[in-house]
């Protein structure tokens, strides 16, 4: 993080959002937050939308699931909080849940919320969110504690070495909020086009086999998204995925 504080305070004027908590109805962009357990994803959430509690279950699941809305530079924002988790190789409901709902609803803008204090840890799980999309947000939470505890944080670094826009925030002061809903706002409707640095450094083998099997995908399935991904999960033998492109829920 930049020695100025001022990189981090709010910006003064967000006359153009409207907290519309449970009143969603149509939108025009689908939002998911993503981010592992006590990394202050739900107060993120809650300064998104104005809503103070979770609601309801996921379909035939027993984790619990948020919704709600804002509404920005006239465009309406359905926020959607994921489990908090670890990782998204499906090893739990949680996981299973989250992962599915970046692949198959794929949402316009995802924000990953991590701890300032723990990047190390909670990279792993932005990584793998860039692997199924490109679209995605950073927001680089609990900066404050992190300062008290020595911790800084560049984020223009950051965003040059991931490729999407990182934002540092305290949620719960409000710090950082309104630069995160600029940058959904125009991740979503394109004017900020992400690029993510993907370095992957697969063995020849395993690079030709995921070739051969992206190859395979993308003529059958012209139109599917994140190929190289999905042909990595078949090749490690994903009967979740093998399903899904049999059922077309990947490419509908």
């Amino acid at each position: 993080m930049s020695a100025n504080k001022c990189d981090i305070c709010p910006v003064k004027n967000n006359s153009n959002l409207t907290k519309m908590g449970l009143n969603i109805g149509k939108f025009d962009y689908l939002v998911a937050l993503a981010g592992n357990p006590n990394v202050g994803k739900s107060t993120v959430f809650n300064a998104l939308t104005g809503l103070r509690q979770h609601t309801g279950n996921w379909t035939g699941k027993t984790v619990t699931k948020a919704e709600g809305a804002f509404y920005y530079n006239e465009k309406k924002f359905k926020v959607v909080d994921l489990p908090g988790t670890y990782s998204l190789l499906s090893t739990s409901k949680d996981e299973e849940v989250a992962r599915d709902f970046i692949l198959f609803a794929r949402p316009d803008v995802t924000v990953i919320v991590i701890d300032a204090a723990k990047m190390e840890r909670n990279l792993n799980l932005v990584l793998q969110v860039l692997e199924i999309t490109e679209k995605a947000v950073l927001c680089v939470n609990l900066i404050d504690e992190a300062e008290r505890n020595g911790i800084t944080v560049n984020d223009k670094l950051l965003s040059e070495k991931l490729g999407i826009p990182v934002v540092l925030t305290s949620a719960r002061k409000g710090i950082g909020i309104p630069e995160i809903i600029k940058f959904i706002y125009e991740v979503a409707s394109g004017i900020y086009v992400c690029k993510p640095h993907r370095d992957r450094k697969e063995p020849d083998e395993i690079k030709e086999a995921i070739d051969k099997i992206s190859s395979m995908l993308k003529l059958k399935f012209p139109d599917l998204p994140n190929i190289r991904w999905v042909a990595m999960r078949i090749l490690e033998g994903d009967h979740k995925i093998i399903e899904a492109l049999e059922r077309n829920e990947l490419t509908a």
